[in-house]
C-alpha cells in the first residue's frame, strides 16, 4: 500500500483526469435507471462488453420492472445465458422486479438502503446507481479503483469501505461526482494489475507508486 498523497497533488491528478476526459462515462449501456441496475448486477464476475452484448436484445423488450416481469425468467434466460451466473442472476433479476412493482411503484428507489435491500443489489451496485442515474456522488469501489487507490496513493484502504470512504473524504468534492469513472477507467487501461502501463501514464509525475521509474 503506497503512502496517501498530499491533498494538493491528489486535486492536481484530477485536474488532469478532467482535462483528458471532461465527462467520463461508464461502459454499461443503459437506457435508464431500471436497464442500469440490471445491467450492473448482470456485471459481476462478468465483463462490460459481455453483458452488453446480452442486453442489446434484452432492453428494448424489458426496459422496466413490469416488462421484465411479463418476459418471465425463461424469456430473460435467452437473453441472458452468455453471461456467467446467468441462472442465479435471473432469479435474483425477477425477485428484483416483483418488488419493484410491488414495493416502489415501479421504480428504482434513490437510496443506498432501499437499493441493497433488493436481490443481488450489493453496496458497489447501488453506488453505481446512485451515482450514473441520480447523480448522487457515491463511489462504487470495484478491483480497478481498489488497486489504483492503493498503488497511486490516492486513497490507500485495507478492503473496499475503506477505500470508498478514503474516495469521499480526499478527493476534492467538484470531482466527486465522476471520480469513480476516471479511477475504473485508469485502472482498466493504464493502471492495469499485471503491469502497469506507467512510461504512457498521464499521472505518472504524481503518483506515488515507487516502481512506477523501473
Amino acid at each position: 500500500m503506497t503512502a496517501p498523497l498530499p491533498y494538493q497533488t491528489i486535486a492536481e491528478i484530477f485536474a488532469l483526469f478532467e482535462e483528458a476526459e471532461p465527462d467520463p462515462q461508464g461502459e454499461l449501456e443503459h437506457v435508464n435507471a431500471y436497464t442500469l441496475l440490471v445491467a450492473v448486477a448482470l456485471s459481476a464476475q462478468a465483463t462490460d462488453a459481455g453483458v452488453n452484448k446480452a442486453t442489446r436484445s434484452l432492453f428494448p423488450v424489458a426496459d422496466t420492472p413490469q416488462k421484465m416481469l411479463d418476459l418471465g425468467e425463461e424469456g430473460l434466460i435467452a437473453h441472458i445465458k452468455t453471461v456467467g451466473l446467468y441462472p442465479t442472476k435471473a432469479r435474483n433479476i425477477m425477485k428484483m422486479a416483483r418488488i419493484l412493482v410491488d414495493d416502489f411503484g415501479g421504480e428504482v428507489p434513490s437510496s443506498r438502503e432501499a437499493l441493497v435491500s433488493l436481490p443481488g443489489v450489493g453496496r458497489k451496485t447501488a453506488n453505481v446507481v446512485l451515482n450514473a442515474a441520480f447523480g448522487v456522488p457515491a463511489q462504487a469501489v470495484d478491483t480497478h479503483i481498489f488497486r489504483v487507490a492503493n498503488r497511486t496513493g490516492i486513497a490507500p484502504g485495507k478492503d473496499v469501505v475503506a477505500v470508498e470512504r478514503a474516495v469521499e473524504d480526499r478527493i476534492p468534492a467538484q470531482y466527486q461526482l465522476r471520480a469513480h469513472h476516471w479511477l475504473i477507467l485508469h485502472g482498466r487501461y493504464t493502471c492495469v494489475a499485471r503491469k502497469p502501463k506507467c512510461p504512457a501514464c498521464l499521472i505518472r509525475e504524481h503518483c506515488g507508486y515507487e516502481e512506477k521509474w523501473l
